[in-house]
């Protein structure tokens, strides 16, 4: 029985989706997983070399990696009026933005792409996603550029919101904004690839279905914030796009990919051929 390496991060939001894989609820034949959980840029340098069978990466790194890796049509990350947000310790107007030292996640996620696309090219240090709250807080940068659950926590943290990504996305697109997607190996072959990703599906459905359950499992990578903020920004992400992208969700990455093409920040835009 093979054995596949699937790659996620260690957040609310993916164990949500892959509990039932996790603890068996939802099995895929002929096929052993085995969980990888490292950060979301860690996962996306590890793509560049084709390491991991399956991975979850950010739709910028998938621009890198098209000609190794297939997009899984389920487990997207898809924002519906909300997504990445600049945070300071005090209001900063838009027009300055650019001039200020951003901490961020990771040259290589998409919301680095959609800062680039949003407020051009400032100076930026790179932190653990989990500790950039603290890094602007403590001064090491201006701002911070939140992808998780700092997104609804910030202002507990004495945090505000100068820039909200997924508002500006929807304002000018009215489309989903694509963050993260599943990608599998081309070499992997399509009968696997379409087990895969029905596996998946299978346990986005599960979790949805028991919904209490996969909650109170995913709360052991909610880095202590309560049930009720867990189950919100779990339910953000895990969405109807993740279970399937939809005739939105492929127009969401076109633009996406698009959009960074027209500024000259990509050089071509790369096949869309979900399973």
């Amino acid at each position: 029985m093979p054995t596949v390496r699937i790659g996620h991060s260690p957040d609310a939001d993916d164990a949500f989706m892959f509990y039932a894989l996790t603890a068996g609820k939802v099995k895929i034949p002929g096929v052993t997983i085995e969980h990888v959980l490292e950060d979301i840029e860690s996962l996306n340098r590890r793509a560049r070399t084709a390491e991991l069978e399956v991975t979850a990466v950010s739709f910028a790194t998938y621009l890198l990696i098209a000609d190794q890796y297939r997009m899984m049509d389920p487990g997207a990350s898809m924002g519906l009026g909300y997504g990445p947000i600049l945070v300071a310790r005090e209001p900063i107007p838009a027009s300055e933005l650019e001039h200020h030292v951003v901490a961020s996640p990771g040259k290589h996620t998409t919301s680095a792409l959609l800062l680039r696309l949003y407020v051009g090219d400032p100076p930026l240090i790179e932190v653990a996603f989990d500790k950039i709250p603290q890094a602007v807080l403590d001064g090491q940068a201006d701002l911070g550029l939140l992808i998780h659950e700092g997104q609804i926590t910030h202002q507990k943290m004495g945090l505000v919101k100068v820039l909200d990504l997924g508002e500006a996305w929807q304002r000018d697109t009215n489309l989903p904004l694509p963050l993260g997607v599943n990608v599998m190996r081309r070499d992997l072959g399509e009968d696997l690839h379409k087990a895969l990703s029905q596996g998946l599906r299978d346990s986005i459905a599960w979790a949805h279905a028991n919904v209490d359950e996969a909650i109170e499992y995913a709360m052991r990578y909610g880095r202590g914030i309560d049930k009720e903020t867990c189950r919100r920004f779990v339910l953000m992400y895990v969405n109807d796009f993740t279970l399937a992208l939809g005739r939105d969700g492929r127009a969401a990455i076109e633009r996406l990919f698009g959009m960074a093409h027209a500024k000259g920040l990509i050089p071509a835009i790369p096949p869309i051929d979900p399973v």
